[in-house]
């Protein structure tokens, strides 16, 4: 097939389009560099109290703000019972970090307590997102705002992920440049400019 300039310019255009949709977005660079720093007491982000009802209701207002906003979505299953589910979520909440997973999720914490092996809480959660069996804690979930499953994995808090900067990383590749993100950043190099 030969190809006219104008078709490898339109095929030039498609491709960096495809790229720049694809491009993670970059972490904040943390001050904290391991998880003995991080603030104490850790959180207890999980509200075992909430029925399922209230749950499924808190999940479906983050999918609503993340259609209007145009971020994604992180559901993040687990226990206060949980050590590396509290670090985790203290690191998110660390001043550099936080900012930056508001600007680009919806982030919903869902108690799913564990007994003898099997979780006995939240089942319509891991029903909803397809789940049969979660190997780890924290599992974390991020899905576009309408629903599609981007990632589904412990792998935020693995071998690889031992560290508050290797867990925003994580979630960094996983965000999406939002309008109001994008806005800003050129508002931030126009000003450099002027």
């Amino acid at each position: 097939m030969r190809r006219t300039p104008t078709a490898v310019v339109v095929l030039a255009g498609a491709l960096a389009l495809a790229g720049a949709a694809m491009a993670s977005v970059p972490a904040p660079k943390l001050a904290v560099t391991s998880l003995k720093q991080l603030p104490t007491p850790l959180p207890y982000p999980y509200d075992d109290s909430a029925t399922p009802a209230q749950v499924d209701a808190q999940i479906d207002a983050a999918f609503a703000r993340a259609r209007a906003s145009g971020k994604r979505v992180v559901i993040d299953l687990g226990g206060n019972w949980c050590s590396w589910c509290r670090m985790l979520s203290a690191t998110m909440a660390l001043p550099e970090a936080k900012p930056f997973i508001d600007q680009h999720f919806e982030v919903v914490d869902v108690e799913v307590t564990k007994v003898k092996g099997k979780n006995d809480r939240n089942l319509q959660v891991l029903k909803r997102f397809h789940l049969s069996k979660v190997d780890g804690y924290p599992w974390v979930i991020v899905a576009d705002a309408d629903g599609k499953v981007l990632a589904s994995s412990y792998e935020i808090t693995d071998d690889n992920h031992q560290t508050p900067q290797q867990m925003v990383d994580w979630l960094a590749k996983w965000a999406k440049q939002t309008p109001a993100a994008q806005n800003a950043a050129n508002g931030s190099n126009q000003r450099v400019a002027a």
